[in-house]
């Protein structure tokens, strides 16, 4: 299997796929994208990934388990096609289902460096990497969670990098990684944001230092979406409630995902509900404040709503 850049695309009904990126032409910013999952209806697009052929890929579940296969185990299709049933590759439990997908490329296979992981009540645990580098086919437990909360983020976390986290209504806080201290796979975790009523997790990313002129890309479900500067975000102690991010409004709806975007990230990759997906340059995208709403990114047909993205 040659090494090359691919897309993995997961819905929340257990469907995997690979593709191949040049089946998804670059459009403006505002389009309504191309056909790129052919879901069931109650299904929708629950994780894309950039990543290479040679790479691992770790799944992390709702329940707190984490499973491992390498990215050429997953067969490529058409961007249509919907993918075979992940149960295909491992043994999920009936209730369990993918929230997280992480590559892990071969030269980071190891170096010391540490995983952190985010559930969507706010709840963050720091794990040696290594703890995951031999995973059996039924998988392994991650994290310990509480009767009400799942799973929801796995993340690579270099030494002297920060983390920021995004809620669904609009807020944000970013924490040094060295606030988490590491801990056993079995362990809980700690407190990272404190949620109002009725808020949860949509996002969490790493920064790294050596990252100049950063931005924190927010998008919304109704397809609005816009850049920070992530001097605008400064660093504060895990377990806050945080400062705003997005002005929410009956227009944008609620947040549905973010990323920390660099220069040398150039393209965005937004998948809809229903399937549709749109690749539009991330220098589209204009650089707001922090209280702002944001311009439209993807136009969505009555009833569709923005599911994931991801970045290039």
């Amino acid at each position: 299997m040659p090494e090359r850049e691919t897309v993995l695309m997961a819905t929340r009904g257990g469907y995997i796929k690979r593709v191949n990126p040049d089946e998804y032409r670059a459009q403006h910013r505002g389009g309504k994208g191309i056909a790129g999952f052919a879901t069931k209806e109650e299904d929708v697009v629950s994780a894309l990934l950039f990543a290479n052929t040679h790479d691992d890929v770790l799944f992390f579940t709702n329940r707190g388990k984490v499973y491992q296969l390498k990215m050429y185990d997953i067969p490529e299709e058409k961007r249509t096609a919907r993918g075979k049933s992940i149960m295909n590759f491992v043994a999920l439990a009936a209730d369990e289902r993918v929230t997280s997908v992480l590559a892990v490329p071969k030269a980071a296979k190891g170096k010391p460096s540490a995983l952190v992981m985010l559930t969507k009540n706010g709840i963050i645990k720091k794990v040696d990497s290594a703890q995951f580098a031999d995973v059996r086919r039924s998988g392994i437990i991650a994290i310990s969670l509480k009767k009400d909360d799942v799973l929801g983020w796995a993340r690579l976390a270099p030494a002297q990098s920060d983390i920021i986290i995004v809620s669904r209504e609009g807020q944000a806080i970013r924490f040094r990684e060295s606030d988490v201290r590491s801990m056993g796979r079995g362990a809980a975790g700690v407190t990272a944001m404190r949620l109002r009523k009725h808020d949860e997790v949509v996002g969490v990313d790493v920064i790294v230092q050596q990252e100049r002129n950063a931005e924190m890309l927010v998008v919304t479900e109704r397809g609005m979406g816009k850049k920070t500067a992530l001097t605008q975000y400064r660093v504060q102690r895990r377990g806050g409630t945080g400062i705003k991010t997005a002005k929410r409004t009956q227009k944008t709806g609620a947040l549905v995902a973010a990323h920390v975007v660099s220069p040398e990230n150039e393209e965005l990759i937004t998948v809809s509900r229903k399937g549709q997906i749109i690749r539009t340059p991330i220098a589209d995208i204009p650089s707001l404040g922090r209280q702002t709403q944001g311009v439209r990114v993807m136009n969505l047909a009555e009833g569709d709503a923005v599911a994931s993205l991801s970045c290039l």
